[in-house]
């Protein structure tokens, strides 16, 4: 997502980071392109006025022109106005009502409505430990209940019972009975769309707010439609209070005009954003992380947050100990190029990484193959359990049974061989150095310091067929986290 808005940026403001010192009219030149990126990223055009004009006066003051780093200033001054734009603060949903609480799901159909309410609703259950209820008012759209009910089955979350006939009020009535009855936290109404806003459509979702007053309205809008998602936003802004919004297809917007007006427009914060057909694909909307993002900076907090999901605690201790003792097999390294793969692959880690931009370009271009980790993890799979365990044991004439196994070129055995050894022999150094506490000794106890002694190592992806070389860092991601563990 923001893609095409983040190069454009990024190539203004390389520019700006080039000089030493800064004249007014070079910020102002480079606020001119800023307003043409926003307006290409189909940004609504009063919120890029609105939005440059301050940017702009801040810029230009003295205080940023005879700093230090101006260009890091200017670069500052508009990643703090991109989170202002997108709505400064996290905005959660407001659950702490008696229960149950009940949240509201409007939207035009096609919008990734039911699918967004299952969701939100496996989110609320695994992560918030809430007991939910879905209930479908949808009597118009062919299937919608079942629909619903198919989608809860999935998630194991409770759906009301279908019952032929009745109509949208007259289910929710039955929906909230139920709810108490039974004692679930939250409620979820997944409420009819249209093709189109008409009169009917607001009377019913009217009716139903109004008779059950839902702690939560949450507007669920396609960000591939871009400006007219805003104006859909705005048209059910005017009927009814809103207090959300969620964002659909995200991933697959370039542009991000949708995100960037729709706060300015609306007034309603962006809650989550839909970034995957999967039904855990739904992210909390962070504005600052999102401007961080938007700007070349990473979200490097995404990231961890990311790795602490799909890392394994028993699996990363196990990994631990072995590295302690100096020993790392191809096991352990296909075990790391699964959880990257879990993270989102290198698309997805490239985009979180400050100063990834030359890898997401590689990407972009087809220098960088996306699909590099699962051939690894082929190649890997192709050998016995014996090869796995002691790679000492690939001969010329097992690598050749290997490549052909994996779909694969002996020469890519042998750079996966390399980065194995390169690897290997970095835990091998730590062994010598005298285990965790000897490496920390050397960087004076800083986890993070752990992590940039690791970072010397050569090898690593780069070398890898599809990778350029992106960095000095040799190990994935979480090796130096699994490390901090055991000091």
């Amino acid at each position: 997502m923001f893609d095409k808005l983040s190069d454009r940026l990024g190539g203004v403001f390389d520019k700006l980071r080039g000089r030493g010192a800064l004249r007014e009219e070079d910020v102002r030149g480079a606020m001119r392109e800023v307003r043409i990126a926003l307006l290409e990223a189909d940004v609504a055009l009063p919120v890029v006025k609105d939005f440059v004009e301050k940017v702009t006066e801040k810029a230009v003051g003295q205080s940023v022109l005879k700093s230090v780093t101006p260009g890091q200033q200017v670069v500052k001054i508009v990643n703090d106005g991109l989170a202002e734009m997108l709505g400064s603060e996290v905005s959660g949903l407001e659950l702490s009502v008696a229960p149950p609480a009940i949240i509201m799901m409007v939207g035009l159909q096609g919008s990734g409505k039911t699918t967004t309410t299952a969701k939100i609703a496996k989110r609320l259950k695994d992560k918030e430990n809430k007991k939910v209820m879905m209930a479908s008012l949808d009597v118009n759209r062919p299937a919608a209940q079942e629909q619903l009910a198919v989608l809860g089955e999935q998630i194991n979350a409770a759906t009301l019972p279908i019952v032929a006939g009745q109509q949208p009020v007259e289910i929710a009535k039955r929906a909230l009975q139920a709810a108490k009855l039974q004692g679930f936290d939250v409620l979820l109404l997944d409420t009819a769309g249209r093709l189109h806003v008409d009169q009917q459509l607001m009377d019913e979702m009217k009716s139903v707010a109004d008779i059950f007053q839902p702690q939560e309205i949450l507007l669920v809008v396609d960000a591939l439609t871009g400006q007219d998602a805003v104006n859909v936003a705005q048209n059910f802004s005017d009927q009814v209070d809103l207090s959300g919004v969620v964002l659909t297809r995200m991933d697959g917007d370039a542009r991000g005009g949708a995100a960037l007006s729709m706060r300015a427009v609306t007034g309603k914060p962006i809650k989550f954003v839909g970034v995957g057909e999967k039904i855990d694909a739904l992210e909390e909307f962070h504005p600052e992380r999102v401007a961080g993002r938007i700007l070349g900076m990473g979200d490097v907090v995404s990231l961890v947050e990311k790795a602490a999901q799909v890392v394994d605690k028993e699996e990363s201790e196990a990994l631990a100990e072995k590295m302690l003792k100096g020993q790392f097999d191809l096991n352990d390294l296909r075990s790391q190029l699964r959880q990257m793969t879990k993270m989102g692959g290198l698309g997805a880690l490239a985009s979180m990484m400050p100063g990834m931009k030359k890898a997401k370009t590689a990407m972009a271009g087809g220098a960088m193959d996306e699909k590099v980790l699962v051939r690894m993890d082929a190649i890997i799979g192709s050998m016995t359990k014996e090869e796995r365990g002691r790679p000492g044991l690939l001969n010329a004439k097992r690598k050749r049974r290997v490549a052909i196994g994996s779909g694969t070129t002996v020469q890519d055995v042998n750079k996966l061989l390399k980065m194995h050894q390169e690897m290997a022999k970095a835990m091998k150094r730590i062994k010598k150095m005298g285990g965790i506490k000897g490496l920390m000794s050397m960087f004076g106890s800083g986890g993070g310091a752990a992590g940039a002694g690791m970072g010397g190592q050569d090898g690593g992806l780069a070398g890898m067929p599809g990778l350029p070389d992106m960095s000095p860092g040799g190990l994935p991601p979480d090796l130096a986290n699994l490390l901090n563990k055991k000091k």
